[in-house]
């Protein structure tokens, strides 16, 4: 069993140092997930199933999910695999930050994240990598966790999908740590989340933006959390995604406005 997973972690760290490869061409740096509390909870190795037509993200599964509740030897395998890939990249300049956990007690786990989100930080901190560590807050309500995230971030990171209100109240809470702020994920044009009204206010607020998606494909997430379209039809609003697959821009105004706020000097 150790052999075979010595053989996964090499496997995907030749797959990242390729893609990296292809990203550093293009002048793209990137923020590493480790473990995901999102979506489906099991998995299997192998070929994955097929997108279902007009689901939002219908393959996207948690990591490790419910196997780290049934498997009681898995949480050694985890610590292996987290120290393995830090270690590797520790002083890669194309990793800006290191997201040890996406979205803690989403899926209804609570602060049965807890324990693994503890030990992400406390592997990070033996490791000790160049780069950043942080997990990003994204619920208001799990307070515990929250609390965690924010004290043991190098650089606090959140998810934010509301209206540029809800937004800056967000904003407002999270500014007392003084520490620098990075939005890892907004933008969903049926919330009144958009490049328009949310991307002035974080350059306002000088904090870092990172929107949910670019091309629309495989993940399907064009379409809306709760609201599949099975015939595969067009979406009336495409909830996130800026670019069709040939390229063409699905809003034109949205790239330049994208292209505008990255290039203009702060005032």
């Amino acid at each position: 069993m150790f052999r075979r997973c010595v053989l996964i972690v090499f496997g995907l760290k030749n797959n990242v140092s390729a893609i990296y490869s292809v990203l550093s061409k293009h002048g793209i740096k990137t923020i590493f997930v480790f473990f995901d509390d999102c979506w489906n909870p099991t998995y299997t190795a192998g070929r994955q199933p097929e997108p279902k037509p007009g689901v939002h993200n219908s393959g996207w599964v948690r990591d490790p999910g419910e196997l780290l509740y049934t498997d009681t030897t898995l949480i050694k395998t985890l610590e292996a695999y987290v120290k393995d890939v830090l270690t590797t990249f520790k002083d890669d300049k194309r990793i800006v930050i290191w997201d040890l956990y996406n979205e803690p007690g989403n899926s209804g786990y609570g602060n049965k994240s807890l324990p693994l989100l503890k030990k992400a930080f406390l592997w990070g901190r033996e490791v000790n990598p160049s780069q950043p560590l942080s997990s990003g807050v994204w619920n208001s309500s799990l307070k515990e966790l929250n609390k965690f995230q924010v004290e043991n971030s190098d650089i606090i990171t959140y998810h934010n999908y509301d209206s540029p209100e809800k937004h800056q109240v967000a904003i407002d809470s999270l500014k007392k740590y003084n520490r620098p702020l990075v939005c890892t994920e907004y933008m969903a044009r049926r919330n009144n989340s958009l490049f328009s009204n949310i991307m002035p206010l974080l350059k306002k607020n000088n904090i870092g933006a990172i929107n949910w998606g670019l091309v629309a494909g495989k993940t399907n997430t064009k379409y809306a959390w709760d609201e599949p379209i099975k015939d595969r039809s067009e979406p009336k609003l495409w909830f996130h995604e800026i670019f069709h697959p040939d390229g063409v821009p699905y809003k034109q105004e949205e790239v330049d406005l994208i292209k505008k706020l990255s290039y203009e000097k702060n005032n």
